[in-house]
């Protein structure tokens, strides 16, 4: 681990402009300093950012966007960028395409959600979506910022990073 006191987390996506995004905000909101939050994704798009609506559903529960942009996961593999302890795919995709080898050979696991950005509908449709989303990562980030200390040794940590995405 790169810091004994601190797990870092990288959620990655394809687009990261929605779930890797919502997750990177509530992991640094709920963590209390045991986690350092990241997100990225495999194909950005040129001059991807996050979306309107996750930025304004993650405002509307009370958690910052300060800090928060797109950008390639290439930025995580570079040797001075921060070495990850755990990285969890947030979408089907990207779980399914060759990553980079990264630094450190850290834990993985998939967490699938679906896309809300995908949502049909009216604004307040569109925005409900959103707000499903994070309440979903929310669930599952809250059984995994609680896990005892020992369960985030990295040899376990993977088998129980795999383990909530069954929750």
């Amino acid at each position: 681990m790169s810091d004994p006191q601190t797990l870092n987390v990288l959620f990655l996506c394809t687009h990261n402009s929605a779930r890797s995004i919502l997750a990177e905000a509530m992991l640094n909101h709920m963590g209390r300093g045991r986690f350092k939050a990241y997100s990225a994704g495999s194909s950005p798009r040129e001059n991807q950012s996050p979306n309107p609506l996750a930025l304004a559903t993650l405002q509307k529960a009370g958690v910052s966007i300060d800090g928060l942009s797109s950008k390639s996961w290439d930025h995580f593999a570079l040797p001075d960028a921060p070495q990850m302890d755990l990285i969890i795919t947030v979408c089907d995709n990207a779980a399914g395409e060759v990553c980079p080898i990264w630094p450190g050979h850290p834990a993985t696991a998939h967490w699938g959600y679906a896309d809300p950005s995908e949502k049909q509908g009216s604004e307040a449709e569109k925005l409900e979506a959103f707000m499903q989303t994070l309440l979903q990562i929310k669930r599952r980030l809250d059984m995994f910022i609680n896990l005892p200390a020992a369960s985030l040794d990295k040899m376990v940590l993977q088998n129980t990073a795999r383990g909530l995405a069954a929750s």
